[in-house]
């Protein structure tokens, strides 16, 4: 039976029975969700990614009973069981337990629905996540760890080799996102990081094997399957791979430590691994905590790049998932002891003094992304890019708030392409001080090489430039008659962020401004490597 039909059923309170008045639906790249207000039911979805394969009745019904088994470990009171979901005639309801004449068509996990409040994430999100959260996970861990399962058939997942494959597998399963969610440069970066570590630390692999330090563990620690009651219940543990559940007490570690990092709050993921070792006694844990917090961000960038091209989802769902995964991509490169900054340049200026032509140039030139304000403003408004729009100055779409909104988005899309690796120019006036302010900050945040580049012109060029656009460019709003109010309100670098700004003439020929421009690129060295 096809999954969307099974969806379309279970999104009806009706299918529950008496006392369920709504229904929640949540879903991730293997499962949809359904919550009923006293109870959460799992649906697998239909799927083989070959690390994983529910791709049959009998497989997901096998998967639904080990997530069950395994994850009450640590969830005893949480996981109630598997029930099928049947069909009597054109009706589909729950089945109970030990059905078994009834046609089924699928199986459910069923949970007791914990308070969405007490989600690790929400905790963290309040700002009320605290060391003393941190402490009860340690202790619930520590304990947890050393009755897990260890020894033969467990230990192998702890090998160079094994760790290998599982990097190499991930590397593989990217390879389609590399120059789009994640720049060659970086993965490539990353890639040789990897393989050098293995060269140079495969002694202390194998030592972490020999102190039977790999371990039948959860597999997908972060604070999105922590619900902080007293004491934690840590749920949703991989149930669909051994390989990946099993192996080094370090990977999940790391992985809560690598969430932390990536929720900025690393002071917290700080504390998790002194108190982890003052409780563990695992002082060698240190030494292989960086690779693996790689090695857990790249498969969040996985996860997010699977997801983002999942057809079920719709196109800003997908959007969302493509920054995530680009944002997951540069905090592996960073892990990587990665250093290098990509580049980020805003050719701002005055109306009609040869901003788009120059980003346009390094676009086609060298491949880097552009983002116009322009096309952003009529993107989130509503209205086409290629319609012109004539309002009064600082009026409508271009009033202030506009324009707020405008230049906020265009930072966000800016920093989701900085992390993943790839050079930005954005066009855009950018005329006071306010307006440019975010751009530093978010360069800071990503890392990358930031540069202001003024383009300038002599006033009556400009003004023969506007007219000749209002008669050919169907697109642009600047006109001649609002050309002054904006000079008037143009507001120059303020002293403290000089060495950010640059100025380049746009009087003389275009290829004159190109070289011009290239040269002063270069001399901040902002000039792409890698495209």
């Amino acid at each position: 039976m096809k999954h969307a039909d099974l969806v379309a059923a279970l999104k009806k309170p009706a299918f529950y029975g008496p006392g369920v008045e709504r229904v929640e639906f949540l879903q991730t790249h293997i499962s949809s969700i359904f919550l009923t207000g006293e109870r959460a039911y799992k649906l697998k979805k239909p799927v083989n990614f070959g690390f994983l394969d529910f791709s049959t009745v009998e497989l997901r019904e096998h998967f639904c009973r080990a997530e069950v088994k395994l994850n009450r470990r640590l969830a005893p009171d949480v996981y109630l069981g598997v029930i099928p979901i049947v069909r009597d005639g054109d009706r589909l309801r729950l089945g109970e337990a030990s059905e078994t004449r009834a046609e089924i068509v699928d199986w459910l996990v069923v949970m007791d629905q914990l308070d969405g409040e007490l989600l690790g994430t929400e905790v963290l999100r309040r700002g009320e996540l605290s060391e003393r959260h941190i402490d009860q996970l340690v202790t619930l861990l520590v304990p947890f760890y050393r009755r897990s399962r260890t020894g033969e058939g467990i230990d192998r997942y702890g090998t160079l080799e094994a760790v290998r494959f599982n990097t190499d597998e991930n590397f593989a399963q990217t390879a389609a996102h590399v120059g789009k969610l994640v720049s060659r440069e970086r993965y490539r970066h990353i890639r040789e990081w990897t393989d050098r570590f293995y060269r140079e630390r495969a002694e202390l692999l194998q030592r972490r094997v020999e102190q039977g330090l790999i371990r039948e563990s959860h597999g997908d620690l972060h604070l999105g399957n922590i619900f902080f009651l007293d004491p934690p219940v840590i749920f949703d543990c991989i149930e669909f791979n051994e390989r990946f559940r099993c192996g080094d007490v370090a990977v999940d570690l790391a992985f809560l430590a690598m969430d932390l990092d990536f929720r900025n709050r690393p002071d917290l993921a700080r504390h998790l691994i002194e108190r982890y070792i003052e409780a563990s006694g695992d002082t060698d844990l240190v030494e292989v905590l960086e690779f693996y917090k790689c090695y857990r961000a790249y498969v969040r960038a996985k996860v997010h790049s699977f997801t983002s091209v999942d057809p079920a989802l719709e196109a800003p769902a997908r959007r969302a998932q493509r920054n995530l995964a680009r944002h997951y991509f540069g905090l592996a490169y960073r892990y990587a002891a990665g250093r290098a900054q990509p580049p980020l340049l805003v050719v701002y200026g005055l109306m009609g003094t040869g901003k788009t032509m120059i980003a346009r140039h390094l676009r086609e030139t060298f491949g880097w992304h552009l983002l116009s304000t322009d096309a952003v403003r009529k993107q989130i408004s509503g209205v086409g890019e290629s319609t012109r729009v004539y309002v009064p100055y600082n009026a409508g779409l271009y009033s202030p708030e506009m324009s707020r909104r405008t230049y906020s988005e265009v930072c966000d899309r800016a920093e989701n392409l900085l992390h993943a690796g790839f050079p930005v120019v954005i066009d855009g006036a950018f005329k006071a001080r306010s307006d440019r302010l975010p751009v530093i900050d978010l360069a800071e945040r990503a890392g990358a090489r930031l540069l202001f580049l003024e383009t300038v012109c002599r006033p009556e060029e400009q003004r023969r430039r506007l007219a000749t656009r209002q008669l050919h460019d169907t697109r642009s709003d600047g006109r001649v008659e609002i050309m002054e109010q904006q000079r008037r309100e143009w507001e120059k670098p303020d002293a403290g962020h000089r060495s950010f700004f640059e100025a380049v003439s746009t009087d003389g020929p275009v290829h004159a401004t190109h070289r011009r421009t290239a040269e002063i690129l270069g001399t901040h060295g902002l000039l792409p490597q890698d495209s």
